[in-house]
């Protein structure tokens, strides 16, 4: 059977209303999350879109496939960025957790620190 990911995302979001309302912090917080974390900085939105659609399918999420991959639309990704995401996700066969990511930043920290430190 083929996802169609317009119908599962309309469907995920009406079911996700119920959640705002009966847990309305929850999915405040939630929400404030994802905007903090895909605001501009060092990294443009479509670049971040771009890591949440690997993280996504590396996690094997349908609903995160259809909310990222149409966001990458309305921000003008092309096939080939998408694509190239893909790679990654399928090198990294079930990529990064939380875990590894603190690791990650202690491994940056280490590396760019002063030689002198």
């Amino acid at each position: 059977m083929t996802t169609q990911y317009k119908q599962l995302t309309q469907r995920i979001s009406g079911n996700l209303a119920q959640l705002h309302t009966t847990q309305a912090g929850v999915m405040k917080g939630f929400g404030d999350l994802g905007k903090a974390a895909m605001a501009g900085g060092a990294l443009d939105p479509k670049t971040k879109e771009l890591i949440a659609l690997a993280v996504g399918v590396a996690a094997r999420c349908d609903g995160c496939i259809g909310f990222h991959t149409r966001a990458l639309a309305r921000l003008g990704a092309t096939t080939e960025e998408v694509h190239e995401a893909l790679g990654v996700a399928i090198y990294m066969g079930g990529g990064p957790v939380a875990m590894y990511a603190a690791n990650a930043v202690a491994a940056f920290n280490e590396f760019a620190a002063p030689a002198h430190a």
